[in-house]
């Protein structure tokens, strides 16, 4: 909606609100100290709405400003991503920009698949949530539990999945190659 079509809006709906709570012009300029002419070429739309207008006719009805303007409602600000099933793992993306980095929380049950290594374009990263998962890179065979990170460039044959032992939750950034994540943590001392 355009700034001019907002405005259009505002003046039918100045002089709704106020019928409805049937107020005359005289008892609103009274109560907001706009006078009548003002307030009545404001509601015909021969005025354009300002905001030291508008806020005083707010207060008057007991309305927020949004009524007065007609902003649209603020929706449920959840994010709710429609989960994907492949092959058995699930997951739920945490990015909608295509291109980039893409960020996934990924479920994988509990199964022991035989690992086939793959390679592509690309970095990724994976922090281990519950669980143990397996990740196989290229000689390594490694096991990382929760609270774990390993990342690695995707054109190492790579594979991960569950041990077999139950299922496994974990995030995944995954990269157009050359862009790295940066973790931040000290070694364990021995």
């Amino acid at each position: 909606m355009t700034t001019d079509e907002v405005l259009a809006g505002v003046g039918p709906r100045l002089r709704r609100i106020r019928k409805e709570r049937e107020v005359t012009l005289a008892a609103l300029a009274e109560a907001t100290g706009i006078s009548v002419s003002t307030l009545s070429r404001l509601e015909s739309g021969r005025r354009k709405p300002s905001l030291e207008l508008l806020l005083p006719i707010a207060r008057a009805h007991q309305v927020p400003l949004d009524e007065l303007v007609g902003a649209p409602p603020v929706g449920d600000p959840r994010v709710r991503s429609k989960p994907i099933v492949r092959d058995g793992r699930t997951l739920f993306p945490l990015t909608r920009q295509p291109g980039g980095l893409q960020a996934y929380k990924m479920v994988e049950p509990k199964r022991a698949p035989k690992p086939e290594p793959r390679t592509h374009e690309g970095y990724e990263w994976l922090y281990v949530l519950s669980g143990r998962l397996r990740l196989v890179l290229g000689e390594h065979d490694v096991v990382l539990t929760a609270g774990e990170a390993a990342e690695f460039d995707t054109r190492v044959p790579h594979w991960f999945g569950s041990t077999g032992e139950g299922p496994v939750e974990f995030l995944s950034l995954f990269g157009p190659q050359g862009e790295r994540m940066h973790v931040r943590a000290r070694p364990k001392r021995s």
